[in-house]
C-alpha cells in the first residue's frame, strides 16, 4: 500500500517516470536495426545417390523408404 500512498501524494513523480519510460521505448524503436529479409539458417539435408541402369520409377521405389523414415 506504500506505493499507492506515494503515488497519491506525489503524482508528478509518476508522470515523469511514465514519460521517461515512453521516451526510452521510442528511442529504442529508433535505434533498433530493421531488416526486411533477415538471414535465417534453415537446416537442409541433401542425399545424392547415383545408381546407373535404373529407370525413374525403379529409383522412386528405392528412394521412397529412405525419405519416409523419420
Amino acid at each position: 500500500m506504500g506505493i499507492v500512498r506515494f503515488a497519491l501524494k506525489f503524482p508528478y513523480t509518476f508522470y515523469v517516470l511514465a514519460a521517461f519510460i515512453l521516451s526510452l521505448g521510442a528511442s529504442a524503436i529508433m535505434i533498433m536495426p530493421e531488416d526486411i529479409f533477415p538471414k535465417i539458417n534453415i537446416p537442409v539435408v541433401s542425399v545424392i545417390w547415383q545408381y546407373t541402369g535404373l529407370s525413374v520409377p525403379e529409383m522412386e521405389q528405392r528412394s521412397r523408404p529412405i525419405a519416409s523414415t523419420r
